[in-house]
């Protein structure tokens, strides 16, 4: 399964023109809450310059890139923990993301309101944070009450959940997302179960309009100052522009955002904060020459782990596992020179596999 993002954020943030931009799925863009009821979800390949070199090397016969799926999720209200607006709806499908891209509106448009009246990065990411925690406030008081009874007649087992939720509980009421205390390893299996949504990893796309392509635009540098601080990736991105950019050949849009001032654009810096926050590395894979794939992994991932990203069958069986260098095997124009140099090394199953390792899997069946 591919890692996955959600998408959030305030009504008429620009969620859904974010969406579209990343994934090119058309969806409805109208400036009125809610336009986002059911989530959308697109798959987008990441971008790879060494997926691009090594293409160029091997000339395989098909190049699969690894994929991210993004899920445009309802617009967010004050009072969605209580159920307002679809607010419900809108937490259970966070739940179930590996990642929160929280949208923050950085741009000025009369002709789409803010829901709050005006604009203000800090008070609606501010806003999104104070909803997660009393949605987590909420879970942690209804586990441990259950936890609680269950103690009573006799199950002792619940020791660890009690002081687990009564600890969450104590630090939510202080308005603490979760990510701000210390867990102990034995208390990961219920975390796992539980899903907090202040335990998310996250990161703010703030959501700029045209007018930050000439001048400096305040509201992200008041974003980017309140992201430091708490230790957040923030990844600038132009929403109609980029929506724009797709409706242009690939070869075009580099040139086209180049052209408005925009050296990089919003997908790489959208796919490389999703990277980041959940520290995921890149290995790739080349089967006899044919096809040539990149796959994503947390970093830390044992070699059999990285195989059975692929197959099931590969880390159940595996044996071991010939490495190169990225760097080694372009050097040496492939796989026959990295043997012949010997730059392709043998790596059994205590191996972490590191970025930009080209790995061939041996396995038995």
């Amino acid at each position: 399964m591919p890692y996955s993002v959600g998408i959030v954020g305030l009504t008429n943030a620009g969620k859904s023109t974010v969406f579209s931009a990343l994934t090119s799925i058309q969806v409805p863009c109208e400036a009125y809450p809610f336009c986002t009821i059911d989530p959308n979800r697109g798959m987008v390949a990441v971008p790879d310059e060494r997926l691009e070199k090594l293409t160029e090397l091997i000339k395989p016969e098909k190049t699969v890139p690894a994929v991210i799926e993004f899920v445009d999720i309802a617009g967010l209200v004050r009072g969605a923990h209580k159920g307002e607006g679809l607010g419900n709806q809108f937490l259970a499908e966070i739940r179930a993301v590996d990642a929160i891209a929280e949208v923050i509106r950085c741009f000025e448009n009369p002709e789409v309101s803010h829901p709050d009246g005006s604009l203000d990065p800090v008070r609606d990411a501010e806003t999104i944070t104070f909803e997660l925690i009393q949605k987590d406030l909420e879970t942690a008081e209804k586990r441990l009450e259950k936890a609680q009874k269950m103690a009573r007649v006799g199950d002792k087992t619940l020791k660890l959940e009690m002081e687990l939720c009564q600890r969450m509980k104590n630090g939510l009421e202080q308005l603490n997302p979760l990510d701000r205390l210390q867990f102990h390893p034995d208390e990961e299996p219920l975390l796992n179960e539980i899903k907090p949504l202040t335990l998310k990893k996250k990161f703010f796309i703030a959501n700029l309009g045209e007018e930050a392509l000439s001048s400096e635009n305040q509201s992200l540098v008041r974003l980017r100052d309140y992201a430091e601080k708490l230790a957040v990736k923030v990844a600038p991105f132009f929403g109609k522009v980029e929506l724009e950019v797709h409706e242009l050949d690939k070869s075009e849009q580099e040139i086209f955002l180049k052209g408005m001032g925009i050296e990089r654009s919003g997908l790489s810096e959208v796919i490389r904060a999703g990277k980041e926050v959940l520290d995921l590395i890149t290995f790739y894979t080349v089967v006899g020459g044919k096809e040539l794939r990149n796959w994503l992994v947390p970093r830390g991932t044992s070699a059999p782990k990285a195989a059975g990203k692929i197959h099931t069958d590969f880390e159940q069986g595996f044996i071991k596992a010939e490495v190169t260098r990225f760097e080694d095997f372009i050097k040496v124009g492939g796989e026959a020179g990295a043997r012949k140099e010997g730059l392709a090394r043998v790596e059994g199953k205590e191996y972490l596999v590191q970025d930009g390792d080209i790995i061939h899997f041996r396995f038995k069946v």
